[in-house]
């Protein structure tokens, strides 16, 4: 527990030793002197917002202001290797906040060892459990350097919902994990303030995570994002292709952009051509085109859950259209699909014809449009594209035909 009085002492002395007076440290800090005053008459505490401003004018760690006491100036310390509990703790406090929900299945707080979680289903007679991770890329590169810190998170969670939809499954609850080579406040509040905030947008909570600070192993200022998501679905409800059969119709749902995939090309092609970032593509800038954030499929879709109307549905991330879509495509069946029909966005454009690169490549790189394909009987997909057109543009790009390859490409994209 902090002591008031000897944490005013040891500012006091500080102060001195640094040659300011009062009013001094207070300018410094962009307050006022009654301020400083009370911290060192010890009737208050400097607050979380100008902690490591003021540890840093007197020229110590927060873990040495908030205890008022000087470490060894020879001995180790965990402070000194580049960790700081006490400013780390005053930050889980900030980030608590972020966590407080109003799902009752969430049975503690931010503070326990783990995340205790009510997964007591009555309506359901066979509920499953599905599970995934994931991290977005180096996409989180370009954000932490561009300054779409809350954006990429969104970034992160939305993907981690769109895997587990399209297996039917509803989001519960989402674990995460920041890992940097130095905790600035600021940055750390604003990632989970992002995580939190795209969890609720998706129906579900972040339960908890954590946050490891790693300075012998990550550099200052680099942060590496991953999370977690488990979601619920009865095991008839399952949605895995198995439902996938001849004659059903392939349809596209439009993504906004490049979602989470393709950046370590993009990145080449700004290497290459670094005015690319300034470019204007339909009002806004290249930069501001492949930050949009992820696509969340959820809403869109969860209406249609459990009526047995969706045969297959695939997230398109890595890959393209052929390496996830054939995914849920069963033995002894091929989705034909027409890319004369897909519509690809200007981004997309953009990227193929500044960066020479191929319709193959393109395919298999990015989503060129496409950010879900779901599989639907030829009488059901009328109803299903009206449905989804409510959310997101969706149209028919492809059948299913019997056949020994799983996707089948005919014609050629329209990039004009």
């Amino acid at each position: 527990m902090m002591d008031s009085i000897k944490v005013g002492s040891f500012i006091t002395k500080k102060r001195k030793e640094a040659g300011l007076t009062q009013q001094q440290l207070a300018d410094k800090l962009n307050i006022s002197f009654q301020a400083v005053s009370k911290w060192e008459t010890g009737n208050a505490y400097p607050n979380v917002e100008i902690l490591y401003d003021l540890a840093m004018v007197l020229r110590v760690t927060t873990d040495e202001l908030l205890t008022g006491n000087e470490k060894s100036k020879d001995g180790l310390s965990y402070s000194k290797a580049g960790v700081d509990i006490a400013y780390t703790d005053t930050i889980k406090k900030e980030m608590a906040r972020h966590l407080e929900t109003e799902d009752k299945r969430v049975l503690n707080k931010m503070g326990a060892f783990a995340s205790l979680y009510d997964i007591h289903f009555p309506m359901m007679k066979e509920p499953v459990l599905v599970l995934k991770s994931e991290e977005p890329g180096s996409k989180q590169k370009l954000a932490m350097e561009y300054g779409y810190t809350e954006s990429i998170c969104h970034d992160m969670i939305n993907h981690l919902v769109n895997d587990i939809i399209v297996m039917g499954a509803k989001p519960l609850a989402v674990l995460d994990t920041i890992v940097c080579g130095n905790a600035e406040k600021d940055t750390i509040k604003s990632l989970v303030k992002g995580i939190s905030d795209a969890c609720r947008e998706n129906n579900c909570a972040l339960v908890g995570g954590e946050t490891s600070i790693q300075p012998l192993v990550v550099d200052a200022g680099v942060y590496v994002l991953t999370s977690s998501i488990a979601g619920i679905v009865e095991k008839k409800d399952v949605i895995d292709g198995s439902a996938v059969q001849n004659n059903d119709i392939v349809l596209a749902v439009a993504s906004n952009g490049l979602h989470t995939n393709g950046y370590s090309l993009v990145r080449m092609l700004m290497d290459k051509a670094p005015q690319t970032k300034l470019d204007k593509i339909e009002g806004m800038t290249f930069i501001e085109q492949i930050m949009k954030p992820h696509t969340p499929y959820y809403r869109a879709v969860r209406g249609l859950f459990g009526t047995n109307i969706l045969h297959g549905m695939a997230h398109i991330t890595g890959g393209g259209i052929e390496g996830n879509l054939g995914r849920v495509i069963p033995e002894g069946l091929t989705a034909e699909i027409d890319l004369s029909k897909i519509r690809p966005l200007p981004v997309f454009k953009y990227i193929k014809k500044n960066g020479g690169v191929s319709d193959e490549e393109m395919l298999h790189t990015f989503n060129c449009g496409v950010g879900l394909n779901i599989v639907v009987g030829e009488k059901d997909a009328p109803a299903v594209i009206r449905h989804i057109s409510e959310y997101y543009d969706c149209y028919e790009i492809g059948r299913i035909h019997e056949g020994k390859e799983k996707v089948k490409f005919v014609n050629r994209l329209e990039w004009v």
